[in-house]
């Protein structure tokens, strides 16, 4: 079994996995997010829950971070191989054996990084401040404001989305090659693509239409 993980295929395996839970995790991320877009009481309630809920916080929240460490890791070890491999053959056009998503998915992963850095420390390290070195009284309606003042610079809006624009070209490769490491039927490989490109897409979309309705909410 060690042996299988360490292989090339092993690789693209463990790969494609930590890829789909990801992508599992940014859905749920999406959906409450949205919630405050339509109703901040709701959004507060949410959010109150996942930040005092000792099952997010000292066991899911720890393998998010694992499993988002495990994943960009990974990239740049197949990435190293993949360039390694291809010196040892001909030289051949990548551009007609491969999409410009697929040859710069290292690229596009290293910006979705940077965001991820920024993302933790605009949200999880003052979450864990609050909680844990100032000891501040519990307010299960923070939520929302602290949200909503993120989004009051037009350049932290402008970054925000751009990363999420990459993001999508990222997604646009990955979500797809995830599911043939996986080995999906390639009975269902149309259906599936269709919703790949949603998902691609409109998660993406949907995290950007949030940054932009509270920018121009608050104005």
């Amino acid at each position: 079994m060690n042996k299988f993980f360490k292989s090339s295929i092993g690789k693209k395996l463990s790969m494609a996995l930590s890829a789909i839970f990801l992508m599992i995790f940014l859905l749920q991320h999406f959906l409450i997010n949205i919630t405050s877009v339509f109703s901040e009481s709701l959004f507060n309630e949410i959010s109150h829950f996942m930040g005092t809920n000792p099952l997010v916080q000292f066991i899911l929240q720890p393998v998010l971070i694992a499993g988002v460490l495990f994943h960009f890791i990974m990239g740049f070890v197949l990435e190293i191989e993949n360039r390694k491999a291809s010196s040892s053959y001909a030289i051949v056009d990548g551009k007609e054996n491969s999409t410009w998503m697929s040859r710069n998915m290292i690229w596009s992963g290293m910006v979705i990084l940077a965001f991820l850095v920024l993302h933790f420390i605009d949200f999880w390290l003052p979450e864990i401040n609050y909680k844990y070195v100032e000891f501040l009284p519990d307010d299960p309606n923070r939520y929302y404001s602290e949200l909503v003042h993120k989004f009051n610079n037009p350049n932290r809006v402008g970054a925000y989305c751009f990363a999420f624009i990459l993001l999508a070209i990222h997604l646009l490769h990955g979500f797809t090659s995830s599911l043939k490491s996986l080995g999906t039927n390639k009975i269902y490989a149309q259906s599936i693509k269709g919703f790949a490109y949603i998902y691609s897409i409109g998660i993406p979309l949907g995290f950007c239409i949030i940054a932009i309705f509270h920018y121009y909410n608050n104005l």
